[in-house]
């Protein structure tokens, strides 16, 4: 029973710290060799925890179908601190990243990978989600 419990309770902090993609939206056009803001909000919880970087890829769905960003991230465009910030009161604390679509990239469908690193709870134990949002390349 005690086990039970102890699964339900790291389950429920760990989706507490879930993040979300805010920009682009779905269906989103972008440029190849343009340049594109990607947001990544971190919507508060009871839980503490640490950030500690953020992997933002994309990968071309233009001729096959989109992988999970768990198994494919793609082309990465950046990788490094996340530090997200409260900017609106009526918003998650974000942090927005200007990234460049290569030129190479195939004109279709294409999805922006973002995995997200953090350490969590008061052990801490690591947490690693991976997020995807399909964009239009043109």
């Amino acid at each position: 029973m005690k086990s039970i419990i102890s699964l339900v309770v790291l389950a429920s902090v760990s989706l507490a710290q879930n993040s979300i993609i805010g920009l682009p939206t779905a269906g989103y056009m972008i440029t190849k060799g343009g340049n594109v803001t990607v947001q990544v909000q971190r919507p508060n919880s009871l839980t503490g925890s640490t950030e500690i970087a953020v992997i933002i890829g994309v990968s071309s769905c233009a001729s096959t179908p989109c992988q999970p960003a768990g198994e494919v991230m793609g082309t990465i465009l950046y990788q490094g601190p996340f530090d997200p910030q409260y900017h609106e009161s009526d918003q998650p604390p974000y942090q927005n990243f200007t990234v460049t679509l290569p030129n190479l990239i195939a004109a279709g469908d294409a999805q922006i990978n973002v995995a997200h690193a953090a350490l969590v709870g008061a052990g801490p134990f690591p947490y690693l989600e991976t997020l995807n949002r399909t964009v239009v390349v043109v």
